[in-house]
């Protein structure tokens, strides 16, 4: 391909492979112009954002800071936005972000630190923000300019319908960008409707600008924003005006990118098996044609006529992927017992299988592979599940009330004495009354939260039948914050998880792929099994495990990524259904639902039946639904 993606790429952009990577190369950029600026006796100012993408970024900083003694003393910072209104001691407040996860850690003095007031009185903010302007240029502008990308676009909180030169002051948010919020608000109704930012012109005056992004949600609007044309109802677009910018990305947030997704589009290819199968996938679908009905015309006309020259005629290459497409398939997720498994993802033996499901929440089992598992009990292995996390915070505060209310009613119609629980319902029910929103809520009722979540999960796991002591309650720490912000993976919670690998020694493990969870649990989960998995490597059990990821209520894996995929009859699909709806607390309106707003079951629903009519429309038998799996390597 070599660089013919320049031609439409209208924006610096670079890939990494992990967002740890990325920022390391930007925290290193930062450091390198503040020791240069240092050294000349002058300031250095950096403009900061908030929100997921940075914090990487600013724990490398801090990590520079204190492990190479890196000063910061002559940085001068201005944040990009704040909320308003918002006061600076609240939990979502941008000041007590940027106080926890750089400032505190570091020693940027705090006279140097500029963040939009979002308490100042509305009257006051047009001539406060043109001081806030003036504030800027005073230092000479802004050398480098931090930036995350929301999912309209948006920059700061340049919301679409922003004009070029728009500079510092109050907007109002766009729906999705507050829907985007809502998990750290605990609620879209409680985020606030307006919020100070800097201008798009302000942005662009930067002398530098570095655009971060992460993920799979961030996919398609990096590519609109760096392929696309100027336009300002994506206001990311406006920085391919800009001299000295650079996206720095992750795979995962560049994946919509012509010269990722489609690269044969833009040149000659470095063809492997992997691209090959990705790229006939893509042509088989796009021109609505059965893989194995592909001919050498399709090939060419869509620029792969390269296939066809250096490897095979088409009619092979499609028998090719047509077989390791079809031997994907199963019925039999655990192995299928006494049969030739020489082309089957699982092996035949052991017959019975100890299996271990990882489920970061106390419902992703079920939504994310509730047939699998099913079918794994039908077929008589010895299935254990494992819930990660508490889930707590995921709880209506109303749940609560109404389970506090039952035990009321309870101890009235059986007429038993209240000594006991009297007083700490009192201080419950207290406690929910006076709670402001997004508040954290006391320990009491965390426990009663988390109480309620694990009966529905084992509900669910009775439903399907797995046995009480299959069900394991990790409730790793990281997670126990009360907050929807997580502590770091401690050794305390990898020990966890190894202890309970170690206890049961599974031929089979299943755990979570799907990473683009509102507040990034998944993420956390997983490399929390990982490394559990490092530990464990010279274990004599792990040499005849296989690890197997799944997706489901966020995202699912592409057809040329699932190495195992097991199809559901109608009957399946409705049962899976039942086992979700076990967890009532999660029905009919999740408290942290992200960007799609439909029921969990209804986005499972909708993946499964998708990836059966993907496989229906590439030529392979019509399934009602299936759940996809992709196989993890040591």
């Amino acid at each position: 391909m070599k660089l013919y993606y320049r031609n439409i790429e209208k924006i610096e952009t670079k890939i990494y492979d992990d967002s740890s990577q990325a920022s390391k190369a930007v925290a290193n950029e930062i450091v390198k112009l503040i020791k240069i600026k240092a050294t000349k006796g002058e300031h250095c100012v950096l403009g900061l954002a908030t929100g997921s993408s940075p914090m990487t970024v600013y724990k490398e900083l801090i990590r520079l800071h204190i492990e190479e003694n890196i000063s910061f003393k002559n940085v001068i910072t201005f944040n990009l936005d704040e909320y308003y209104p918002m006061p600076p001691e609240e939990l979502q407040s941008y000041v007590r972000f940027m106080n926890e996860y750089l400032f505190n850690n570091t020693d940027i003095p705090k006279e140097n630190i500029n963040i939009p007031d979002g308490t100042i009185p509305k009257e006051e903010i047009d001539e406060y923000c043109q001081q806030y302007e003036a504030k800027i240029n005073s230092y000479g502008g802004i050398d480098i300019q931090i930036l995350g990308i929301g999912r309209t676009g948006h920059i700061g909180f340049n919301e679409p319908g922003s004009g070029i030169d728009s500079h510092t002051r109050l907007v109002t948010l766009d729906n999705i960008t507050k829907i985007d919020a809502a998990s750290d608000f605990f609620g879209e109704e409680n985020v606030p409707d307006k919020a100070i930012t800097m201008g798009v012109g302000t942005i662009l005056d930067a002398k530098r600008v570095i655009l971060l992004a992460w993920g799979e949600k961030k996919d398609s609007v990096v590519k609109e924003a760096v392929e696309g044309a100027i336009s300002d109802e994506v206001p990311a677009t406006y920085l391919q005006n800009h001299k000295n910018t650079t996206f720095i990305i992750d795979a995962a947030a560049g994946a919509e990118l012509t010269r990722l997704k489609t690269p044969w589009l833009l040149g000659r290819c470095d063809w492997n098996e992997e691209l090959i199968r990705k790229a006939v996938i893509w042509l088989s679908l796009k021109i609505e044609k059965p893989i194995l009905k592909l001919t050498n015309r399709d090939y060419n006309e869509h620029g792969m006529g390269d296939v066809i020259t250096e490897f095979d005629k088409a009619y092979n290459i499609n028998i090719r992927l047509f077989n390791h497409l079809q031997h994907t398939i199963t019925g039999w997720p655990g192995g299928k017992p006494n049969a030739d498994d020489t082309y089957r993802p699982e092996r035949a033996n052991p017959a019975k299988k100890r299996v271990l499901i990882f489920s970061p929440h106390p419902d992703d089992d079920v939504i994310s592979m509730g047939g699998t598992l099913m079918r794994l009990h039908k077929h008589q292995h010895d299935v254990h599940v494992a819930y990660q996390t508490s889930g707590n915070i995921s709880v209506f505060d109303d749940d609560v009330v109404s389970f506090t209310d039952f035990v009321n009613e309870f101890h009235k119609s059986f007429n038993l004495p209240k000594e006991k629980t009297g007083k700490l319902l009192a201080l419950v029910q207290s406690a929910l009354r006076d709670k402001h929103p997004g508040e954290i809520d006391i320990k009491e009722v965390l426990n009663i939260k988390t109480m309620i979540r694990c009966s529905e999960a084992k509900s669910a796991c009775s439903y399907i039948g797995i046995k009480a002591e299959n069900i394991h309650f990790l409730e790793l720490p990281f997670y126990e914050t009360g907050l929807v912000k997580k502590g770091e993976l401690s050794n305390e919670d990898i020990a966890i998880v190894v202890g309970l690998l170690r206890k049961i020694k599974p031929h089979q493990i299943f755990a979570a792929g799907d990473l683009t969870d509102p507040h990034g649990t998944h993420r956390v989960c997983l490399q929390a099994i990982k490394a559990g998995l490092e530990i464990c490597k010279d274990d004599k059990w792990l040499e005849q495990c296989y690890i197997w990821l799944y997706r489901g209520a966020w995202q699912e894996w592409g057809i040329n990524e699932i190495e195992m995929v097991v199809p559901l009859s109608p009957d399946e699909l409705l049962k899976k259904r039942r086992a979700i709806f076990k967890h009532q607390s999660q029905k009919d309106r999740p408290l942290f639902p992200g960007h799609d707003m439909r029921e969990f079951w209804q986005r499972s629903e909708a993946r499964n039946r998708h990836t059966a009519k993907l496989y229906d429309k590439l030529g392979f038998a019509e399934y009602e639904a299936m759940e996809a799996f992709k196989k993890y390597k040591l």
